[in-house]
């Protein structure tokens, strides 16, 4: 490798380090991650945290829901599905990738001159 190709690599190293908290490996070494809820990768946490913003604007639209007198408790909690969006949503790792978009426009401004 080409000493500039070197130092990208650990300059990304580190801020894989310092910004990849939303998502740990899980303990037993298998493919999966851990955001309080078990998920295969960044795309499934993406999916689950769209999934629930859609439930939440359903909620939203459609009012208060029609519940039967013997489900009282199956009403959906908007804010507590809004609290658990704002816990998953990965912030650290779209820094990251500021950060690296910066490296790289950096990098290619230097090429071109």
């Amino acid at each position: 490798m080409k000493p500039n190709e070197i130092k990208t690599l650990e300059n990304l190293r580190k801020l894989t380090s310092r910004y990849c908290t939303t998502l740990n490996p899980s303990t037993d070494k298998s493919e999966f991650y851990t955001a309080q809820i078990e998920l295969l990768d960044y795309y499934e946490l993406g999916r689950v945290i769209t999934n629930m913003l859609k439930l939440c604007i359903l909620a939203l639209e459609n009012g208060e829901h029609e519940i039967l007198e013997q489900q009282k408790d199956s009403s959906i909690n908007v804010t507590l599905i809004l609290e658990t969006v704002l816990k998953m949503f990965p912030l650290d790792e779209f820094e990251m990738l500021s950060e690296i978009n910066e490296i790289l426009v950096a990098d290619l401004q230097g090429a071109d001159e």
